[in-house]
């Protein structure tokens, strides 16, 4: 018998009663450490409640696995986990893989850390898109910073879970602090160029969440930057369109520092910015190319035509674009451009070079 068990995010004081009955007749119960934090004093209180020795895992235990569900399949065993044992992959994996061998397993759900955070910050938890972790490197940054670009376009929020780690021979746990975080997405924007992430973005800080010292701290970046948030684990939330109910209780349960702002207004598809780019150069190009030839002799009739057909595409990419159908919008705009092309070399005059 296999049980995944939940302490919730109050360490082992958030234990249900369900959870120590269970924890107290297993035969070995093991502790991960990998996928949140849980200190020396929340080990040393559980050990006490129980009355046993709890083992301490690596990460690498449990995704390999192989003695833990070898040791279920003849004994009642336990894995503790930080929050709700099932929103971490690693453990859903584990759970299928003792489906798998016949070992029959259970769960003790607990309140779940993000739940927490989203509840703490006053947003609204239907209002939030794709979540993301921070890792400390530059790969982690963009894909970090392309989801909050999703979301945005969506008008969503963002939580951002950021690195943690336990090295287990000194003992001493690494969290990624919530400026590096911020620091990494600037960086990123100056890569990428979205326009989506700046100084005056809005953000919302949750540093030990279900902790006696728990802080949440909201403001712009270029405020938040200047602090220290302390130990973590910590968690960046960049908001998308507020709701008058979240701005207010940003201001009010919050450390708030500077004024909520929307920050979807400058989210902006790539394909409605390459149409909004080339559709009036498009139209100058056309212009000139018509101010180029003569109009009347007959030999020169096609070339009108086409020109005409050119100003149907940039029509039509416009108003896709004002229907949301972007893939269409940027294919008509490339129609024209094609025409346009086509005329320039096939009479050898350049009317994009032409001033607008």
């Amino acid at each position: 018998m296999l049980w995944f068990v939940g302490t919730g995010i109050n360490g082992y004081r958030g234990l249900s009663i369900a959870a120590l009955d269970v924890l107290r007749k297993c035969d070995i119960v093991y502790i991960e450490r990998f996928t949140s934090a849980l200190s020396e004093v929340d080990l040393q209180g559980m050990n006490s409640l129980l009355g046993m020795q709890i083992k301490p895992v690596p990460r690498w235990f449990v995704e390999d696995g192989r003695e833990l569900l070898e040791a279920a399949k003849t004994k009642a065993v336990a894995l503790v986990t930080y929050g709700d044992p099932l929103i971490a992959t690693t453990h859903s994996e584990l759970r299928s893989r003792a489906a798998k061998n016949s070992i029959k397993t259970a769960i003790l759900h607990s309140a779940s850390g993000i739940a927490s955070i989203i509840g703490e910050s006053g947003l609204h938890v239907y209002k939030f898109g794709r979540m993301v972790t921070m890792m400390s490197d530059l790969h982690s940054a963009i894909t970090v910073y392309n989801t909050i670009f999703q979301n945005l376009l969506a008008g969503s929020h963002t939580l951002i879970l950021t690195e943690y780690s336990y090295n287990d021979e000194s003992k001493e746990p690494f969290f990624l602090a919530p400026s590096s975080v911020l620091k990494m997405l600037l960086d990123a924007e100056r890569a990428d160029k979205h326009e989506i992430f700046s100084d005056d973005t809005f953000a919302v800080v949750a540093s030990r969440v279900g902790m006696q010292d728990q802080k949440i701290t909201s403001g712009k970046v270029k405020s938040l930057m200047k602090l220290e948030f302390g130990i973590g684990p910590h968690s960046v939330i960049v908001t998308g369109a507020l709701h008058f109910t979240e701005t207010q209780a940003l201001a009010s349960v919050t450390e708030n520092i500077d004024e909520p702002t929307d920050n979807s207004q400058n989210a902006n598809r790539i394909e409605a910015q390459m149409v909004e780019r080339y559709a009036p150069k498009a139209k100058h190009a056309v212009h000139e190319m018509r101010k180029l030839i003569s109009e009347g002799t007959g030999s020169n009739k096609g070339i009108f035509e086409t020109l005409e057909n050119a100003e149907c595409y940039i029509a039509d990419a416009e108003r896709f674009l004002r229907l949301g159908k972007f893939e269409l919008a940027v294919l008509s705009i490339g129609y024209a451009e094609g025409l346009i092309d086509a005329l320039r070399y096939q009479k050898g005059i350049n009317p994009w070079n032409t001033p607008s």
